[in-house]
């Protein structure tokens, strides 16, 4: 009994070694993915980035999601990946019992080896997690636009973190392991991973099913709309599109393969004969990887998609929301051209930097309802996306700010909407009708967006102040106002400065102009547009960097799926190969039997990721719209790149793998 004890730790030792093959691939995507969960637990850990950085707390929010996106991630993947090991080692296990091991020793020599696999995982992903934290510290705080002289500090807490983390997980996995071994006799176990597969039931069900799962997460994001509901749609539609992609493969790959087989004249050929019957062999997991590969792909083209436009947009993000350096909001003609134009002139000397843009003009501001083209008094039970905030200029003030010359007669207007285009010929406002003479396609400081984003705002010039007032009081009126005449005087004033040059050398000048800016009279409020845009890139430079990373991870568990499915089916079709040969099937013929058979393996789940990923395009522009980049050209163009892109690598991968498949089955 003793030497069996002894020999237990040797056995998992040896058993990892012998079985390099499929564990090099899991250990080494275990250990990047202890390196990713380091890395951020490391970099949320470093007290100097909030203590040292108040712009930083954006970044870190956006940290500490992803953290937690990250743990669900790596539970499910790993234990995927691990299940597959024990279904390679089931023959093993069932050799070690017919030599006289029993289960309980089989299941602690497979405690040692899920031991002895933590180890390696966690301390190398932890010693490489060391040595590149720095360096993914100083890409978050380059792609957040954080200062790069912030020091990185290493802290024990992140290894805390870190290992209890995955502790969990190759504790569940061991759970698996021992509950795969205990329930199978040692005849079951020494053949199990040679069982063939029975055809699912129901495969016409699950067809429409798919279908119909599918046709509703597609019809979601080709239907969807910025609003308060687009994150909630997104998931919903995510989960449509993953279960259909599921319930669509199993269906579709075992119809193909019945009509395939019903073929004679194709099915009883050598080569389209293995390639069928193996497939047929193995339907339910055929289908199961095939869907994985196909959602994985998806997930990546999409990260990478996202990553690359939002990190290409970031500049115009902070432009659209914060389109002024520096500006103020006062009461109503408390500041005139002058004074603020001599104050600039002073800074500009004072500073050596010109201002480019130098606003000043009036404008009342109401809220809302929205009924087609009538603009109405708000309800206490009016919906959030159904209020829409209406600034009113002058045409002179319009003039003067787009250096135009412009013309209205009567109550004519002009109309803006930072939305879509609404083309209305005129407009119902409190009971008056104003005519459309333009609908207008820009205006500074109010940019369009293109998109019918929720909090969407309309711009109305018109003709003088008498046209605006007469506004006013049809507000006042529809809303209960009684003293008219106080509201007519509570107008607004805004004056904006835009300044040369890059945000970094603007500073002192918008710190000056800005404690002046407060000190005028009637001054209601400030804004500094540098700060602004920089806390925008802080927030949106850290989900820049989790894209990176999760676009990484995505890609990793691409390929180990992809491997592992074409390593397994090679041991399976060896012999099959072997006893081919025997009756007289070619080297030629064997080769373009495996090419057939991988080449269909690999264009099912590619077209089904295509085909997702022209339809998830839809929502993710208007989840780039929620985040304030409208560029749809700039998005089109990295659709297309990332999709070439990844079609050139997967046909690489699909190379590589059918040269591994093709060695193991010879």
């Amino acid at each position: 009994m003793m030497n069996k004890w002894k020999l237990l730790p040797r056995l998992a030792v040896k058993g990892v070694g012998q079985n390099g093959k499929v564990y090099y691939p899991y250990m080494m995507a275990g250990i990047f993915s202890v390196f990713t969960f380091f890395t951020f637990s490391s970099i949320i850990y470093n007290e100097g980035l909030i203590k040292d950085l108040p712009k930083a707390a954006y970044a870190w929010m956006m940290l500490l999601i992803g953290r937690g996106l990250l743990g669900i991630i790596f539970v499910p993947f790993l234990y995927y990946a691990n299940s597959f090991l024990i279904k390679r080692r089931t023959r093993e296990f069932g050799l070690y019992s017919i030599l006289g091991l029993e289960k309980r020793h089989i299941g602690i020599m497979l405690f040692f080896e899920t031991l002895l696999l933590y180890l390696i995982v966690v301390c190398g992903g932890i010693l490489l997690g060391s040595v590149l934290s720095k360096l993914f510290f100083l890409l978050l705080l380059k792609v957040s636009g954080l200062p790069i002289n912030v020091r990185f500090v290493f802290t024990w807490q992140a290894v805390k973190d870190t290992a209890f983390l995955f502790l969990v997980i190759f504790f569940i996995n061991l759970v698996y392991a021992l509950f795969q071994v205990g329930r199978s006799k040692p005849v079951e176990l020494f053949s199990g991973s040679k069982k063939g597969e029975k055809e699912p039931k129901w495969i016409a069900a699950y067809g429409i099913l798919g279908v119909v799962l599918l046709a509703l997460g597609y019809k979601i994001s080709i239907l969807s709309e910025v609003n308060s509901m687009i994150f909630v749609d997104f998931f919903f539609a995510v989960f449509l599109v993953i279960v259909g992609t599921y319930f669509l493969f199993t269906s579709g790959s075992v119809m193909l393969l019945r009509i395939l087989k019903k073929k004679k004249e194709f099915y009883y050929k050598p080569q389209n004969f293995v390639t069928v019957s193996g497939m047929l062999y193995r339907m339910k997991k055929n289908a199961a990887s095939l869907s994985n590969i196909c959602i994985f792909s998806t997930m990546v083209i999409i990260t990478l998609i996202c990553t690359l436009t939002l990190y290409h947009g970031l500049d115009g993000i902070g432009l659209y929301s914060y389109p002024y350096d520096v500006w103020a909001e006062y009461g109503e003609g408390d500041i005139t051209h002058e004074t603020a134009d001599a104050k600039v002139r002073e800074l500009e000397e004072k500073y050596g930097r010109q201002a480019v843009r130098s606003d000043l003009f009036d404008y009342m501001k109401f809220s809302c309802l929205k009924n087609g083209n009538q603009f109405e008094q708000k309800q206490q039970d009016s919906k959030f996306e159904d209020t829409f905030t209406l600034y009113f200029l002058t045409l002179e003030d319009y003039n003067s700010l787009e250096n135009d010359n412009k013309t209205l007669e009567g109550n004519q207007i002009l109309l803006l909407s930072e939305g879509a285009d609404v083309g209305f010929k005129s407009i119902g406002f409190m009971g008056l009708e104003l005519p459309v003479a333009e609908e207008l396609s820009h205006m500074y400081p109010f940019p369009k967006s293109g998109k019918d984003n929720f909090g969407t705002d309309f711009i109305i010039v018109v003709k003088d102040d008498a046209a605006r007032d007469a506004c006013t009081e049809a507000f006042a009126r529809k809303n209960g106002i009684t003293d008219v005449e106080a509201f007519l005087d509570s107008g607004y004033q805004r004056l904006g400065i835009v300044l040369e040059g890059e945000d970094a050398d603007k500073q002192d000048f918008v710190n000056e102009l800005s404690v002046w800016m407060q000190g005028q009279e009637g001054y209601t409020g400030v804004g500094n547009g540098l700060e602004e845009r920089a806390n925008n890139k802080a927030m949106y430079g850290g989900l820049l960097f989790i894209g990176i990373l999760f676009g990484m991870i995505f890609f990793m568990c691409l390929l180990l799926i992809m491997y592992y499915k074409q390593i397994s089916e090679g041991y399976e079709d060896q012999n099959n190969f072997a006893i081919m040969q025997k009756v007289g099937m070619s080297d030629k013929e064997i080769k373009g039997t495996i090419h057939r058979q991988i080449l269909l393996v690999f264009l099912l789940p590619l077209a089904g990721a295509l085909m997702h990923t022209c339809a998830g395009m839809f929502m993710v522009e208007n989840l780039m719209a929620a985040l304030g980049l409208f560029d749809g050209q700039l998005m089109i163009l990295w659709t297309a790149l990332v999709s070439l892109m990844f079609v050139f690598i997967y046909g690489i991968s699909y190379l590589t793998t059918a040269k591994t498949y093709y060695k193991i089955v010879r």
